[in-house]
């Protein structure tokens, strides 16, 4: 899996969402900037986030994915 197919896989997952990434196709990082993250607690962001993209990490597909995660008026 691509960086770019991660990134475009967050930002179709994932409301409103930019998407910027870091790292190699199967250890990246992610920072996810959406609306929705609104209210939630961090383990909730990360639990939204990792959701999307669980497959590829079940599958090994995708290793490791670190992530930041911000509502627009964090950033």
């Amino acid at each position: 899996m691509t960086i770019e197919e991660i990134q475009a896989k967050l930002e179709a997952g994932i409301e409103s969402s930019q998407v910027t990434m870091e790292g190699d196709g199967c250890n990246c990082s992610a920072v996810v900037v959406s609306p929705i993250f609104e209210g939630m607690s961090l383990l909730q962001r990360q639990r939204t986030v990792l959701g999307v993209v669980s497959e590829e990490i079940k599958s090994g597909e995708l290793h490791a994915l670190s992530v930041k995660t911000y509502t627009p008026n964090e950033r």
